[in-house]
């Protein structure tokens, strides 16, 4: 046998033969490396449908590879780092270099990076052709600009890619449909929703939940209902059952919430997208030519097109443009600890325990749920981001850092100063009863804000709006909510603090 010349690193997010990390492969002087590492599991509490997810996911391609005939080194379950297994496997059998493809995670790049120099191997980190848009090519995007949005970035990627465009001019006259995509189910619900495309664990997964069940025991969460795509196969029917049975509702309703129903008319292919199953260039694809056919409205495509091509290649621009320093950003000085019952959902808010409950159950909860429920209650609260942004990275089995820490930390926790988003996304229990039918059997009232009865969100508001009363008094889009503010006479804000801090202890029967 030759002399070991590539070894090729493959990350349990980068699931895809095609990646540039296989370019040039020769089996007969390269190998693949594959490590699950215990560091991966405790880094954050990572619940057991993530670990199921990711193994289940690893093992599979790892599979295939071999049906392939590619040499392949398979670490399961080394008790130590990334970078301690990659330094030991490098010491064994040293190649002339370490090939990968990009991580989407800082801190793994780094270590995997210092682990090679210690070893004295070059690594070779090659683009991730994954995305639509490089690092280099945001980084270029986002030099000279006083502030980024990304509207702009979303347009300028249709032109580059030549999406939903006829000609130079945006498809169907209107860049953004969003105006269409916000209604609500009203009093009678959503009525029939289709079944999400689930699959029933073979084999190889069956031996993934076994070790979960047994190793991850104390780890938050269950793999009872586990059903998520582990193979490029599996994304692709979920990505044709979307396309085919969801798409055409998805603008109308996805921002909509419903009592005890997980899935509606989202997408439920974020899994196989992160993990490299599927390519969103073939997403992006399917749904401009279900419109182009006639089967799906322009608005429902270019809402689904906007949350692939825009909001997703941004938030990882700015991930890599921003970060280390990202991470550790508390522009509103949040510092309350995380509630301990987001581990449980044992709250008495309906919309809570529905988000929280079905979170630890599938792994899973929607944009809106993220973003308004969780995400909202968090803000209000004031828990310190990096608190937010573990749970976030440790329940979610689509978590890759570099999608979740931009959409936590700086669209729903506003922790950035304004960076992701024009505002924080502060607002009352009113905001949940419109969007979903949770506060109809809830013990708290939307409309009240003091007293045992006071929705804590709306509780919270306005303590939110208080505490920052001096920072965004001149805010273009809080002003009007902190004049609202300045109305509240002494004994209301007094009444107003000494509920907020009920809520906060936990006391929701105190006044």
């Amino acid at each position: 046998m030759k002399p070991l010349r590539h070894l090729v690193v493959v990350l349990g997010d980068q699931l895809d033969r095609q990646a540039a990390a296989f370019d040039g492969f020769d089996p007969a002087q390269d190998r693949v490396w594959m490590c699950e590492a215990a560091e991966e599991a405790t880094h954050v509490w990572c619940s057991q449908q993530r670990l199921a997810v990711f193994l289940s996911a690893m093992r599979h391609f790892a599979q295939a590879l071999r049906e392939e005939g590619l040499p392949l080194h398979y670490s399961e379950q080394h008790p130590g780092s990334l970078a301690q297994a990659l330094g030991e496997a490098l010491a064994a059998t040293p190649p002339q270099a370490v090939v990968m493809t990009e991580p989407g995670d800082h801190r793994v790049q780094q270590a995997l990076l210092q682990a090679c120099a210690a070893a004295g191997v070059p690594l070779q980190l090659r683009n991730d052709r994954h995305f639509l848009c490089s690092r280099e090519e945001f980084a270029a995007h986002a030099r000279g600009r006083k502030q980024l949005r990304m509207e702009y970035f979303y347009r300028e990627m249709r032109r580059r890619h030549r999406v939903l465009m006829d000609g130079e001019q945006p498809a169907g006259g209107e860049w953004n449909y969003d105006a269409e995509n916000r209604e609500t189910f009203g009093p009678q619900g959503p009525g029939f929703v289709p079944a999400p495309k689930r699959f029933a664990p073979d084999a190889l997964t069956q031996q993934v939940l076994e070790l979960v069940r047994t190793r991850y025991a104390s780890h938050p969460g269950q793999v009872d209902d586990f059903g998520w795509p582990v193979t490029r196969a599996q994304g692709l029917q979920v990505l044709q059952t979307f396309i085919e049975e969801r798409l055409p509702d998805f603008g109308r309703w996805q921002d909509a919430m419903w009592e005890g129903q997980p899935w509606l008319y989202h997408s439920h292919i974020s899994v196989a997208l992160n993990l490299k199953l599927l390519h969103p260039r073939e997403v992006v694809a399917a749904a401009e030519a279900a419109w182009r056919a006639g089967r799906v409205p322009i608005a429902a495509a270019e809402g689904f097109i906007r949350q692939v091509l825009g909001w997703r290649e941004y938030v990882r621009g700015i991930y890599w443009q921003e970060m280390p320093g990202y991470l550790e950003l508390n522009a509103l000085d949040a510092a309350q600890d995380l509630p301990p019952w987001f581990w449980t959902g044992d709250v008495p808010m309906a919309c809570l325990r529905d988000a929280i409950g079905q979170t630890l159950r599938l792994g899973y909860a929607h944009h809106i749920q993220r973003l308004m429920v969780t995400g909202l209650y968090l803000l209000l609260h004031g828990v310190h981001p990096q608190q937010v942004h573990a749970w976030y990275l440790s329940v979610y089995v689509d978590a890759v850092e570099w999608v979740e820490l931009p959409n936590t930390l700086g669209m729903s926790q506003f922790a950035d100063g304004g960076l992701m988003a024009s505002k924080p996304y502060a607002a009352t229990g009113k905001y949940i009863e419109r969007m979903s039918d949770h506060c109809r059997g809830c013990r708290f009232k939307p409309a009240v804000r003091t007293g045992p009865q006071a929705c804590p969100y709306t509780t919270l508001y306005w303590d939110f709006l208080m505490t920052h009363e001096k920072r965004f008094a001149s805010h273009p889009r809080m002003a009007l909510q902190v004049k609202n503010v300045a109305r509240l006479a002494e004994p209301e804000r007094a009444a107003l603090r000494r509920r907020a801090a009920a809520v906060r202890a936990g006391a929701w029967d105190q006044a």
